[in-house]
C-alpha cells in the first residue's frame, strides 16, 4: 500500500513558488543560495526533510541513506567542507535503492560518473575526491542551517533546475 510520502508528487516549479511567496516575511518559506549543483538522475525532486549535521564524517548519512527514504529528502550540513566527500556513489545508490527523493549536500561529492546514474536527485557545492574518516560523529535530525539558511527536520524542500526552496509546509496538492 502506498503512503503519501510514496506517491508520486504533482509536477512543481520553483520559480512559481517563489512567485506565489516572494512577499513572505514569516520565514516559512525560504531560498537557497544558488551555489549548488545539480548530480543524480532526477532532476527534480521534492519531499520532506530529514537532517544530518556532520563535519567531514559520513557516519550518519551512511546511517540515513541506508535506511528507508519513504520519499524524503535528506539534507547534509556539512559545514560547506570543500576538503571531504560526504556522498559518493555508493551512498547515492543505497539512497535510491531505499527510495530517498534526494540529497543536498552543503559540502562535497565524489564518483560523479556513479553519481550521475542514481536515481536520485543530488546537490552539492563541488566534487572532491577525497573521502571522509568515519569517526561515528554527527547528528540526526537536528535543525541545521545550509549556507546561512535554516533548514527543520519536517519542513518540505523542492529542488529544480532553476533552484532549491524549503518550506515549512507542503507547497502541492
Amino acid at each position: 500500500m502506498a503512503t503519501a510520502s510514496s506517491l508520486p508528487l504533482p509536477p512543481f516549479a520553483t520559480c512559481d513558488f517563489c512567485d506565489v511567496h516572494k512577499g513572505d516575511t514569516s520565514g516559512a518559506f525560504r531560498v537557497l543560495p544558488p551555489v549548488f549543483q545539480s548530480f543524480g538522475a532526477v532532476a527534480s525532486f521534492a519531499g520532506p526533510v530529514t537532517t544530518v549535521k556532520c563535519h567531514e564524517d559520513n557516519t550518519q548519512v551512511k546511517a540515513a541513506v541506508e535506511s528507508a527514504g519513504e520519499g524524503r529528502v535528506l539534507v547534509v550540513d556539512g559545514g560547506g567542507s570543500l576538503r571531504r566527500a560526504l556522498v559518493g556513489g555508493n551512498l547515492a545508490a543505497a539512497a535510491a535503492r531505499n527510495g530517498w527523493a534526494g540529497i543536498v549536500v552543503d559540502g562535497c561529492v565524489r564518483d560523479v560518473a556513479e553519481l550521475n546514474v542514481a536515481a536520485v536527485g543530488i546537490r552539492a557545492l563541488a566534487l572532491m575526491p577525497l573521502p571522509t574518516e568515519r569517526r561515528g560523529e554527527g547528528q540526526r535530525d537536528v535543525a541545521v542551517s545550509i549556507q546561512g539558511v535554516p533548514v527543520r527536520p519536517g519542513d518540505w524542500l523542492y529542488a529544480d533546475a532553476d533552484g532549491i526552496v524549503v518550506s515549512a509546509l507542503a507547497l502541492h496538492g
